[in-house]
Protein backbone atom coordinates (compact mmCIF):
# COMPACT_ATOMS: atom_id res chain seq x y z
CA UNK A 1 0.00 0.00 0.00
CA UNK A 2 1.32 3.37 -0.67
CA UNK A 3 0.86 6.76 1.10
CA UNK A 4 -0.36 9.62 -0.17
CA UNK A 5 2.10 12.38 -0.21
CA UNK A 6 0.01 15.64 0.98
CA UNK A 7 1.12 18.84 -0.64
CA UNK A 8 0.88 22.42 1.44
CA UNK A 9 -1.25 24.92 -0.81
CA UNK A 10 -0.35 28.36 -0.02
CA UNK A 11 -4.20 30.22 0.08
CA UNK A 12 -5.01 33.71 1.05
CA UNK A 13 -5.80 32.22 4.25
CA UNK A 14 -2.86 31.13 5.00
CA UNK A 15 -0.54 33.64 3.94
CA UNK A 16 -3.06 36.16 6.11
CA UNK A 17 -2.74 33.65 8.91
CA UNK A 18 1.40 34.11 8.50
CA UNK A 19 0.83 37.96 8.63
CA UNK A 20 -1.47 37.54 11.65
CA UNK A 21 1.09 35.74 13.19
CA UNK A 22 4.47 38.10 12.44
CA UNK A 23 1.75 40.95 13.81
CA UNK A 24 1.52 39.36 16.84
CA UNK A 25 5.00 38.16 17.07
CA UNK A 26 5.81 42.32 16.67
CA UNK A 27 3.49 42.74 20.24
CA UNK A 28 5.17 40.75 21.93
CA UNK A 29 8.22 42.28 20.78
CA UNK A 30 7.30 45.28 21.94
CA UNK A 31 5.68 43.73 25.51
CA UNK A 32 9.38 42.34 25.59
CA UNK A 33 11.02 45.56 25.21
CA UNK A 34 8.98 47.43 27.52
CA UNK A 35 9.55 44.66 30.10
CA UNK A 36 13.04 44.57 29.50
CA UNK A 37 13.34 48.37 30.19
CA UNK A 38 11.28 48.31 33.11
CA UNK A 39 13.63 46.16 34.71
CA UNK A 40 16.73 47.23 33.87
CA UNK A 41 15.98 50.98 34.61
CA UNK A 42 13.45 49.98 37.82
CA UNK A 43 14.73 53.08 40.11
CA UNK A 44 13.61 55.70 37.51
CA UNK A 45 10.76 54.80 34.93
CA UNK A 46 11.00 51.06 35.59
CA UNK A 47 8.66 51.68 38.01
CA UNK A 48 6.16 53.29 36.34
CA UNK A 49 6.77 50.75 32.89
CA UNK A 50 6.52 47.75 34.86
CA UNK A 51 2.59 47.54 35.75
CA UNK A 52 1.80 47.96 32.17
CA UNK A 53 4.46 45.82 30.96
CA UNK A 54 3.73 42.95 33.35
CA UNK A 55 -0.32 43.84 32.34
CA UNK A 56 0.22 43.19 28.86
CA UNK A 57 2.19 39.77 29.20
CA UNK A 58 -0.98 38.69 31.46
CA UNK A 59 -3.72 40.17 28.88
CA UNK A 60 -1.62 38.55 25.41
CA UNK A 61 -1.23 35.11 27.59
CA UNK A 62 -5.02 35.21 28.08
CA UNK A 63 -6.63 36.53 25.81
CA UNK A 64 -4.58 35.82 22.57
CA UNK A 65 -3.09 32.29 24.14
CA UNK A 66 0.39 31.46 24.04
CA UNK A 67 1.12 30.46 20.75
CA UNK A 68 4.56 31.08 19.14
CA UNK A 69 4.28 34.12 18.66
CA UNK A 70 5.30 34.41 22.13
CA UNK A 71 8.60 34.33 21.35
CA UNK A 72 8.79 37.97 20.48
CA UNK A 73 9.18 38.11 24.11
CA UNK A 74 12.43 37.00 24.31
CA UNK A 75 13.02 38.50 20.91
CA UNK A 76 12.31 42.15 22.74
CA UNK A 77 14.59 41.55 25.93
CA UNK A 78 17.09 40.73 23.32
CA UNK A 79 16.63 43.74 21.52
CA UNK A 80 17.28 45.79 24.62
CA UNK A 81 19.63 43.77 25.60
CA UNK A 82 21.43 45.06 22.10
CA UNK A 83 20.95 48.43 22.71
CA UNK A 84 22.69 48.16 26.11
CA UNK A 85 25.52 46.89 24.55
CA UNK A 86 25.86 49.44 21.97
CA UNK A 87 25.51 51.78 24.46
CA UNK A 88 28.23 50.60 26.95
CA UNK A 89 30.33 50.05 23.70
CA UNK A 90 33.33 52.00 25.13
CA UNK A 91 33.12 50.09 27.56
CA UNK A 92 34.60 48.76 30.41
CA UNK A 93 36.18 51.20 32.72
CA UNK A 94 36.35 54.95 32.79
CA UNK A 95 36.72 57.26 29.86
CA UNK A 96 37.78 60.67 29.76
CA UNK A 97 36.32 62.87 27.60
CA UNK A 98 37.73 67.01 26.97
CA UNK A 99 36.10 70.11 24.88
CA UNK A 100 37.13 73.68 24.98
CA UNK A 101 34.74 74.52 27.25
CA UNK A 102 34.08 71.59 29.43
CA UNK A 103 35.61 67.91 30.58
CA UNK A 104 34.12 65.17 32.47
CA UNK A 105 34.77 61.11 32.99
CA UNK A 106 31.85 58.80 32.13
CA UNK A 107 31.82 55.08 33.57
CA UNK A 108 31.22 52.22 31.21
CA UNK A 109 30.15 48.86 31.74
CA UNK A 110 31.48 45.56 29.61
CA UNK A 111 29.33 45.42 26.55
CA UNK A 112 30.45 41.89 25.58
CA UNK A 113 28.05 40.30 28.20
CA UNK A 114 25.00 42.32 26.44
CA UNK A 115 25.93 41.85 23.16
CA UNK A 116 25.82 37.51 23.91
CA UNK A 117 22.99 37.70 25.84
CA UNK A 118 21.11 39.50 22.92
CA UNK A 119 22.46 37.98 20.23
CA UNK A 120 21.79 34.24 21.66
CA UNK A 121 18.01 35.62 22.36
CA UNK A 122 17.16 37.36 19.17
CA UNK A 123 18.42 34.80 17.01
CA UNK A 124 16.81 32.00 19.05
CA UNK A 125 13.54 33.54 19.28
CA UNK A 126 13.29 34.35 15.48
CA UNK A 127 14.64 31.19 14.76
CA UNK A 128 12.06 28.92 16.84
CA UNK A 129 9.26 31.48 15.37
CA UNK A 130 10.35 30.27 12.47
CA UNK A 131 10.74 26.83 12.67
CA UNK A 132 7.45 26.46 14.67
CA UNK A 133 5.62 28.83 12.03
CA UNK A 134 6.98 26.56 9.59
CA UNK A 135 5.56 23.67 11.25
CA UNK A 136 2.58 24.85 11.45
CA UNK A 137 1.73 25.28 7.94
Amino acid sequence: MRKKETESVETPATRSGARSAVGWFAVWLAVGVALAFSLVDLPAYGLLVFPFAAAAVVLLAVRHRLDHSAWGLLCGIGLLCLYVAYVQRKGPGVVTWHTATASGAETYLDPRPWLAVGLLLVLVSIGVFLWRQRRSA
